[in-house]
């Protein structure tokens, strides 16, 4: 039996609903961060990090969490079409539970269906040369996703399910 898309969830109760957010766009390779402003309404990309190894990514990652002064992770989850999780889904959900434990803030998985090709198309209408996009791709991804974290009315919607009404 596979795990239905609330299957370890940390409730987004846990994650404040003030302070600075990060989103994660977890890579095998490359990690796409975004941050969040204090009040939590607006996401702007960060960096792209490449990944190297455990050490390095967690003292990466703990040292921006301390510099935003972060309270939160938002973590992407991609899902299917259908809403299921597969293997992409299962490498997310253990990177953040790991990431949330290593700079000990809570951690919430959230939808990012879609958010790399809004990302490339917004990067598509800038005056930048294809490398240039191909760059900065990953953290624009990730700020779609915190974005569309912070504009949800339902914080607490589990990934992989549409909202009721748009």
């Amino acid at each position: 039996m596979s795990p239905s898309p609330t299957d370890n969830v940390i409730p987004t109760s846990s994650v404040p609903t003030t302070g600075t957010l990060l989103g994660i766009d977890f890579g095998t390779k490359r990690i796409g961060i975004a941050v969040s402003t204090p009040d939590q309404s607006i996401a702007s990309p960060l960096e792209n990090y490449v990944r190297r190894n455990e050490a390095e990514d967690r003292a990466t990652l703990q040292r921006t969490a301390h510099e935003y002064q972060a309270v939160g992770l938002v973590v992407g989850l991609p899902v299917h079409m259908s809403g299921d999780e597969g293997g992409k889904a299962k490498e997310a959900r253990k990177f953040g539970d790991w990431i949330g434990r290593m700079v000990g803030l809570p951690v919430v998985f959230w939808d990012e269906r879609y958010t790399s090709a809004l990302a490339g198309l917004y990067l598509q209408q800038s005056n930048l040369s294809e490398k240039k996009q191909k760059a900065k791709l990953d953290k624009v991804a990730a700020q779609v996703m915190l974005q569309s974290f912070l504009n949800s009315d339902d914080r607490q919607r589990p990934p992989g399910q549409w909202p009721t009404s748009l």
